[in-house]
């Protein structure tokens, strides 16, 4: 198996000829590809036909909770600034209602070993509505005494009791988010959070007995220079999280219209300011013994996700990587995505439809996609090669039943370049990531996607890849 990187020098000129538009795939294909013609009937024929052989395996669930205090000018997500804890406490029914909805059509016999809470602001609830909520789960479905369960925390406006009830609720993995802890950048991106108001966030989740602790950090932000960057990095090896995730600022204007109209495209470092600080942020973090796991990934050598790559067992899912591969996920909450058996399926994005569909008793879905063979056959190679950055040809083979090379001939005339710039090697029986192969993962798994012109046809879609 490909060890895991530890990276000394980062090529910014071979970053900057990869830097294009890509997908993240999570899912394949992905999301654009999903049609409003896969409806609510859709996705409860595949629920109860991966119900019907009641072998009681297992589940994951994501619950969405989309509401946030203030606007953090950054976001992408799909949130709502609210200030009404009315609003919040009808979602929340709702919720419960989806929740039963769903939790009927399942085998009871089958174990939740995976739980995350995202949003918007999971922490936004007060603590007895994060305790009532994941009390209701609990009833609801049969989780697993050693679930892993998460959770992402704000630590703005987070208090003792909220902590508290989220590990009595059973969490026991939180992902922190600081994106950046120089003050300039934090007023420009309207999110005010001292370095020590996380430090003590971090440290109350450490003496409760959370097992892991990520931190969520952001490259690209406005005002953000490598000096200022390189001190926040400095400051998070300090802090000694189990995880980092850093992100590439995903400008999104045509999307997120608050982008245009709050961020000054002036203020964004320029691309090759950006590269420097991806460059020195994979340095940084490789010399403090952090393993780069892929694309915006870092942990420490004996943390699961290291562990996993290094045995092959490394996967991807709607949360990014995880080491619980091949469970059927089942979203809940306004835009959530399932992934169960052949199908994907949405959940409505704007809250007034979820809100009509859960309360009238159907599954709140708006569209979906049911993957065909060689939509598996795909993803299967996307994913083996952003988890563990090399592909046994003759694995996908013997798998899938093909042969490799005729298979996939205009996927491989794709790699050239690639290889040529020495960011990959191809051999007869195997293709292996190498060096800064690494870090534009996201584009050599473009090789293998069949739908990437169809999605973008001109238009712009995904954010850049590095």
């Amino acid at each position: 198996m490909n060890a895991s990187a530890q990276f000394d020098y980062v090529d910014v000129e071979l970053l900057r000829k990869y830097d294009k538009p890509g997908p993240r795939y999570t899912s394949y294909p992905t999301a654009p590809n999903f049609s409003k013609e896969f409806g609510p009937a859709d996705y409860e024929g595949e629920i109860v036909r991966t119900n019907s052989s009641g072998k009681g395996d297992y589940l994951s669930l994501y619950f969405h909770l989309p509401f946030c205090k203030s606007l953090c000018y950054f976001c992408a997500c799909n949130m709502q600034v609210t200030h009404s804890r009315e609003a919040i406490s009808d979602y929340l029914a709702v919720l419960k209602a989806e929740i039963d909805l769903i939790s009927k059509l399942i085998d009871p016999r089958r174990k939740v070993v995976q739980l995350h809470w995202g949003g918007g602001t999971p922490t936004y609830l007060s603590p007895q509505e994060i305790r009532d909520l994941m009390g209701h789960i609990r009833s609801r479905f049969s989780l697993g005494e050693t679930a892993e369960m998460g959770v992402e925390i704000d630590p703005r406006g987070l208090t003792a009791e909220h902590i508290e009830a989220l590990r009595e609720s059973g969490f026991n993995r939180a992902s922190i988010g600081v994106q950046d802890f120089d003050p300039e950048v934090q007023e420009t991106v309207n999110r005010i959070q001292p370095e020590e108001m996380t430090r003590s966030v971090f440290g109350s989740c450490r003496r409760l007995g959370f097992t892991s602790i990520n931190l969520d950090l952001i490259y690209g932000l406005p005002r953000q220079t490598l000096e200022s960057f390189e001190w926040t990095i400095d400051k998070v090896i300090e802090i000694s999280p189990d995880r980092l995730a850093v992100f590439n600022f995903a400008y999104v204007p045509w999307i997120k219209k608050h982008h245009e109209r709050l961020i000054d495209p002036a203020t964004l470092p320029k691309p090759e300011a950006k590269l420097a600080i991806l460059k020195m942020t994979i340095e940084k973090l490789s010399q403090a013994s952090y393993v780069y796991i892929g694309m915006d990934h870092f942990a420490r050598q004996d943390d699961e996700l290291a562990v996993a790559q290094r045995e092959g067992a490394l996967h991807r899912n709607f949360q990014g990587y995880s080491t619980k591969a091949g469970f059927d996920l089942y979203g809940m909450g306004v835009s959530s995505i399932s992934c169960v058996g052949d199908v994907y399926a949405q959940n409505h994005k704007a809250i007034p439809d979820y809100k009509s569909a859960a309360l009238a008793g159907r599954l709140a879905t708006m569209s979906g996609y049911r993957v065909s063979e060689d939509d598996k056959v795909r993803w299967y190679v996307i994913t083996r090669l952003m988890c563990d950055m090399e592909l046994a040809k003759g694995d996908v083979e013997r798998r899938f039943g093909i042969d490799f090379d005729t298979y996939f001939a205009d996927a491989l005339t794709q790699l050239t370049p690639f290889e040529a710039d020495g960011l990959l090697v191809h051999e007869k029986d195997k293709i292996e990531v190498a060096g800064t192969g690494r870090l534009v993962i996201r584009n050599i798994a473009m090789a293998f996607d069949k739908y990437l012109k169809k999605e973008t046809d001109g238009r712009p879609v995904f954010s850049r890849t590095v």
